[in-house]
């Protein structure tokens, strides 16, 4: 990784290294870091990582990186989905939690916010006792 090619092949010719896979996987991690860009720094990412690996089977070099980058642009897009999806469905509770987080100014308002935000969440799905121990055991109690 020197940016030296790597050993000779045979007719004389050296091997080169497409340097595009790495830069796709760079892009395909900030998408999985940076949520509101989320989508479009994975597509980045996928892209030039099957662009390096185009060009390093066209040139007969390697391309390192340029697998991750589109399996790691691939993850990115699932998970800027699952957020998308998330956020659409749980709307009008994170709407509410909001609006009275922005009215708590001491810890027992914050709690009692936090309180009807795990009521409304559970409330969401009644037939699925599961998503109750999961609220139930993610609530900070003080």
């Amino acid at each position: 990784m020197n940016g030296e090619p790597s050993a000779p092949r045979t007719g004389g010719q050296q091997a080169t290294v497409e340097r595009g896979g790495l830069w796709g996987l760079m892009f395909s991690f900030a998408g999985l870091l940076l949520l509101p860009y989320s989508a479009l720094l994975s597509v980045i990412g996928i892209v030039q990582g099957a662009r390096a690996r185009r060009n390093a089977k066209a040139s007969g070099g390697q391309a390192p990186g340029s697998i991750a980058s589109i399996v790691v642009g691939v993850v990115g897009i699932l998970w800027a989905l699952l957020v998308t999806v998330g956020l659409v469905v749980f709307s009008e509770e994170l709407a509410a939690y909001s609006e009275c987080s922005a009215r708590a100014h001491t810890v027992s308002a914050q709690q009692q916010c936090d309180d009807a935000y795990f009521d409304a969440i559970s409330k969401r799905f009644p037939d699925q006792p599961w998503v109750r121990d999961l609220v139930e055991g993610n609530r900070v109690t003080s």
